[in-house]
């Protein structure tokens, strides 16, 4: 990221959450909760996922790839937040707040192209059970998953470098509890019109076009479902899919809110926000495995051999 000679601000000032005032401990208490959880049960699904050969399939495999976002994803903003609500530092370093900038952005695209190829890998299974296998070989599986993350990649490099080419040479106050592109662009001396536009267009297109493939899956996915003459056919086939539907809802919503509502208040801003960046992490490994015979089978599989292991 090319960051120019004459920029002045070497740190930046956090704010924090608008008008929480006096509220730091029982946020502190609050947050870290949903943190940990987040990162407990990350954890569980990936260890599971790599632990049981019969989760070595296409799903999993992208299961696990959202486990590994969800982790990174929660901790790019969730510790520097922890930490000054415990009473640390506010201050952010230039260079520190365009990586979590970057890494923010980079996780977010990741996300939405992930949601995009899970909506495809059940469109698969349910549309063509007998070529699943064939069709979402390793090869594939490893290009789309490849794919999404370097997407995810150019998206934030782009969105980056626009945002810290810039010279911010006045206030270094940030009005949020993180650096975004809408609480750091106010900061800049030059002409930020051009990151604006891009930022926003960038998202909000990515967004909508990751979205309408979603939707042309599960349209599909609808229609063969319609068509399965048993009821308990039908049953199968749906709950393969109401994770990922429950999933993308969660996902979805608050970054909707967020970037098709500008002019929304910065406390609504900031807990939507929140509910995008620790509880939606937080209640993935919830919703992949309460209903999910596999994921439950391999967990308790992984316990009881470790208590024997240890009693003997």
């Amino acid at each position: 990221i090319n960051m120019r000679n004459h920029t002045m601000v070497t740190e930046f000032i956090l704010l924090g959450i608008p008008e929480t005032e006096g509220l730091e401990i029982v946020l502190f208490s609050l947050f870290s909760s949903l943190y940990l959880c987040t990162l407990l049960g990350n954890v569980l699904i990936l260890t599971a996922i790599i632990s049981s050969s019969l989760l070595h399939t296409p799903m999993y495999f992208f299961l696990g790839n959202l486990s590994m976002f969800d982790l990174g994803f929660s901790s790019t903003t969730g510790p520097k937040m922890l930490s000054y609500l415990s009473g640390q530092s506010q201050g952010i370093s230039f260079q520190g707040c365009a990586a979590q900038l970057f890494f923010y952005h980079f996780l977010g695209c990741t996300e939405c192209f992930l949601y995009t190829v899970m909506a495809y890998d059940r469109f698969v299974a349910i549309c063509y059970p007998l070529r699943y296998m064939v069709i979402m070989n390793h090869r594939v599986c490893s290009f789309l998953a490849t794919g999404t993350w370097m997407g995810g990649c150019i998206h934030a490099f782009i969105l980056t470098s626009l945002t810290f080419q810039l010279s911010y040479c006045g206030s270094n106050k940030v009005g949020y509890y993180f650096c975004d592109i809408p609480a750091i662009l106010p900061l800049a001396c030059g002409d930020t019109s051009l990151a604006q536009r891009v930022g926003f267009t960038n998202v909000g297109l990515l967004s909508l076009i990751c979205f309408s493939l979603i939707l042309v899956s599960y349209t599909r996915i609808g229609i063969a479902i319609s068509k399965i003459h048993s009821a308990e056919g039908r049953k199968r086939a749906f709950s393969t899919c109401s994770a990922h539907i429950a999933a993308i809802l969660c996902a979805y919503g608050p970054v909707i809110i967020i970037y098709l509502q500008p002019d929304s208040s910065a406390l609504v801003g900031a807990i939507i926000q929140i509910l995008n960046n620790l509880v939606t992490p937080m209640l993935n490994p919830l919703i992949y495995s309460l209903r999910n015979k596999d994921v439950k089978s391999a967990l308790r599989n992984i316990f009881p051999k470790r208590g024997l292991h240890s009693g003997e």
